[in-house]
C-alpha cells in the first residue's frame, strides 16, 4: 500500500532531499545537489519565491519505506499576472512503480482543483532560473548543477498516466579546439564600431555587482516573449544575486554596453561543477567546499548559463562581441569543452547564435502535462 505524507519538518525535507540520493547511488551520471542549498531553496523563510508562489512537497511511501517525491507548485504571479490556469511540479524522483508516481501526482492535481486551476505542467521549479524538464535522451551523460538527472522510465510513467509532451529543450556542447575565432573576431570590431559599444569584462566580484540589477532586467525583457516566461521580481533579483554572483567566475560574466553604458546585452558562463558536485556527495564541509573551488579554478569545461540580448540589437552581430571575449577567456584557461544548458525547441533565436560552432546534442529533456 502506498501512503502519502506531506513534508514539512526540516528532518522531513532532509529526508525528501536524501530520497534521491538513494535512487542514484552509483549512478555516474546524476549530479548532486548541495544539500544545504536545497533545504534553503525549501525554506519559505529564505527563498522569496514563495512571496509569489506556494509549495507543498509530498514524500511517497511503500512499506515505511520512502519510494518517491513531488513538489506541487503554484506560481501566483503566472496565474494572475500572465492569466496561465496551472498547478506546476517539480523535484519529482520515485522508484519505478506507476503507481508510486500516480499517487504523487494526485496531490498535484488536488492542488490545481483545489484552486480551480485548469491544467499541471511539469517537472519545472518556482521560475525560469530552477531546473527543468525530464530527460528523454541523454541518460548516459553526465548531468550538470543547473539541470535534474532522471530516470528512464519517467517518461514512461508519465504518458501512460495520460500526460501529454508540454516543451521540449535540448542540450548541446562542442570542442573548444574546433572554434575559429576568425568569423566573430571580424564581427566583433564592427559591431563595436557601427553601434558604439563595448564589452565590461571583470576580475573582482564586487565589480559586477552594480550592473546585476541592469542584467535582471534585462533578462526580463528578452525572454519575456517565451510562452514559458515568467518575470523575476525585485526581491528574486537579491536573491539571485547573493546567492549565484558570488559562485561564479568574474571572467565568465560580461556585459555589453552601448555609449550611455546602457545594457544591450549579456551572457552568463559558469564552470564545470559536475564532478566536483559529485566528490561532496551533497556537502561543502568538510571537503565539498575545496572541490568546489579547484573546479572553480581549474574546471576545462564552460557551462553556458545565460545570454540575453536587448531586443532592438538582436540580429546586428553583438554575440559576435560575447564569443570573441569568451574566447579570450576559454583559451587562457585552457577551456576543452563547451556545453549548452537547457535552451527550448521553439526558441529559434538561441539556436541561431551557435549557427557557426560544430555542435552536438547530447541530451533532450521535456514538461509534461495534462488538463485537470
Amino acid at each position: 500500500m502506498i501512503t502519502i505524507k506531506k513534508a514539512e519538518t526540516k528532518k522531513d525535507l532532509k529526508d525528501y532531499i536524501l530520497f534521491s540520493f538513494d535512487l542514484y547511488k552509483g549512478n555516474p551520471y546524476w549530479v548532486p545537489p548541495i544539500i544545504a542549498e536545497e533545504l534553503e531553496t525549501f525554506d519559505k523563510s529564505k527563498n522569496p519565491a514563495f512571496e509569489t508562489a506556494e509549495a507543498h512537497f509530498y514524500l511517497a511511501y511503500k512499506d515505511n519505506t520512502i519510494v518517491g517525491k513531488v513538489a506541487a507548485i503554484i506560481n501566483w504571479d503566472e496565474v494572475n499576472i500572465l492569466n496561465k490556469s496551472k498547478v506546476r511540479f517539480g523535484w519529482f524522483d520515485a522508484i519505478d512503480d506507476i503507481e508510486v508516481t500516480k499517487a504523487l501526482l494526485d496531490k498535484v492535481y488536488e492542488l490545481g482543483n483545489k484552486h480551480s486551476l485548469e491544467m499541471v505542467e511539469g517537472p519545472i521549479g518556482f521560475s525560469n532560473l530552477d531546473k527543468v524538464g525530464v530527460l528523454v535522451e541523454g541518460f548516459k551523460e553526465i548531468g550538470n548543477m543547473v539541470t535534474w538527472y532522471s530516470m528512464p522510465y519517467y517518461k514512461d510513467h508519465f504518458e501512460k498516466l495520460g500526460l501529454l509532451k508540454e516543451k521540449e529543450y535540448i542540450e548541446s556542447s562542442f570542442s573548444f579546439a574546433n572554434i575559429d575565432p576568425a568569423p566573430f573576431t571580424k564581427i566583433s570590431k564592427l559591431v563595436q564600431q557601427r553601434y558604439q559599444l563595448r564589452c565590461l569584462n571583470f576580475t573582482k566580484t564586487k565589480d559586477i555587482m552594480p550592473y546585476v540589477d541592469d542584467m535582471f532586467e534585462l533578462f526580463n525583457e528578452t525572454y519575456s516573449k517565451l510562452q514559458s516566461f515568467v518575470a523575476i521580481n525585485k526581491v528574486q533579483k537579491e536573491y539571485f544575486k547573493k546567492k549565484y554572483i558570488s559562485f561564479i567566475n568574474p571572467e565568465f560574466i560580461k556585459f555589453i554596453v552601448d555609449k550611455d553604458n546602457k545594457m544591450v546585452a549579456f551572457a552568463i558562463v559558469m564552470p564545470g561543477f559536475s564532478e566536483a558536485l559529485q566528490k561532496a556527495k551533497g556537502k561543502l564541509f568538510p571537503f565539498g567546499f575545496y572541490h568546489l573551488l579547484q573546479a572553480r579554478k581549474h574546471s576545462k569545461e564552460a557551462v553556458f548559463y545565460l545570454i540575453g540580448v536587448a531586443p532592438e540589437y538582436q540580429s546586428k552581430g553583438v554575440t559576435g562581441i560575447i564569443f570573441e571575449e569568451y574566447y579570450k577567456v576559454c583559451e587562457a584557461k585552457g577551456i576543452k569543452t563547451c556545453v549548452r544548458t537547457p535552451e527550448l525547441e521553439e526558441n529559434n533565436a538561441i539556436h541561431n547564435l551557435w549557427k557557426h560552432f560544430d555542435t552536438k546534442i547530447t541530451k533532450r529533456r521535456r514538461t509534461y502535462s495534462k488538463k485537470l
